[in-house]
């Protein structure tokens, strides 16, 4: 190829036509200029927007996924923080609960422990379950050996739950030993059957007021004044409470372990059968009906159906 071809060179198309004659174009170097860039360029330019493009959706995948990973993390920690939440709800609830059950042991050992106090006749003013146990002591510094976590402090809980509830249990035993001291206490006959008055025929023998004639009297009576009250001399419960031969109106008190005692020639019964009394209760009214020469109360005792000599539970001090 001879130098300067593409600066002089001149190319001539001929342009077959089958009515005109054949012509002569001469094509310039800008024609040429025009060749080489879309025969050399145009390849580079698409290979280098095929690597702009590669370039930039790796660049935005690579971000995507640190994206993505990020926000991954982010839901594992709110779902870890949630979880640790629902956990330390559940157990704050559950710690309640152990407390409140506990508070429950509180008042009932507190309540056992008034009643207990009553029952044994102790001084309230010495044991005192109505407000907080008198301590003191000079502060000390507190070692820690534990680390108080969740665990031991049920841990303790659970053991002090368990201390109550043993506790509790004794304390009941102790109760009803001294309820059923103090029952068979209360419901053993003593004392008189009157406020005010006097003995005015013994148990046994004795010279019938009504015939003059030597009989037998299986109570004992107590003279005072029409209407003036009749109490009961032991707890029990009423097992008559009506109009008997020779008696007139009458109470009968049953106590239980065999015992019962009656209240007679009353001007009024104040109690029905039925009825629980407790010593010291007003049961009747003083009088004179049935076979009687005036107001006084007839009082006996029976032990197993049998009459017995109401002086022994007479000079007794109830308590």
């Amino acid at each position: 190829m001879p130098p300067g071809f593409w600066r002089y060179s001149i190319v001539k198309l001929i342009l077959l036509n089958r009515h005109a004659a054949s012509r002569t174009i001469e094509l310039g170097k800008g024609f040429w200029a025009f060749v080489s860039v879309c025969v050399i360029g145009l390849p580079i330019g698409l290979v280098a927007l095929s690597y702009q493009i590669g370039f930039g959706e790796g660049v935005e995948s690579e971000q995507a996924s640190r994206v993505t990973s990020q926000e991954q993390q982010a839901t594992e920690r709110a779902e870890a923080l949630a979880q640790m939440g629902a956990e330390a709800q559940s157990r704050l609830t559950a710690m309640t609960r152990r407390l409140a059950s506990l508070q429950a042991h509180v008042t009932r050992l507190d309540a056992l422990g008034s009643h207990l106090t009553e029952l044994a006749g102790l001084d309230t003013g010495e044991f005192d379950f109505s407000g907080p146990p008198a301590l003191g002591g000079p502060a000390q510094p507190l070692t820690v050996t534990e680390s108080p976590d969740v665990a031991n402090v049920d841990s303790k809980l659970s053991a002090l739950d368990a201390i109550f509830a043993r506790r509790e249990a004794q304390f009941d035993v102790l109760a009803g030993l001294l309820s059923s001291e103090q029952l068979r206490t209360e419901s053993t006959p003593a004392g008189r059957p009157i406020r005010k008055g006097w003995q005015s025929s013994p148990f046994g023998n004795r010279i019938d007021p009504i015939t003059g004639q030597p009989g037998w009297h299986e109570g004992t009576d107590f003279a005072g004044r029409e209407g003036s009250d009749i109490l009961a001399v032991a707890s029990g419960v009423v097992s008559w409470s009506g109009y008997q031969s020779g008696y007139g109106l009458m109470v009968e008190v049953s106590h239980g372990d065999g015992l019962s005692t009656r209240y007679a020639h009353n001007k009024e019964n104040l109690v029905a059968v039925g009825d629980l009394v407790r010593r010291g209760d007003v049961v009747a009214l003083m009088g004179s009906t049935g076979r009687s020469t005036g107001p006084h109360v007839h009082f006996e005792v029976f032990k197993y159906g049998r009459a017995v000599d109401p002086a022994t539970y007479v000079r007794r001090t109830h308590r």
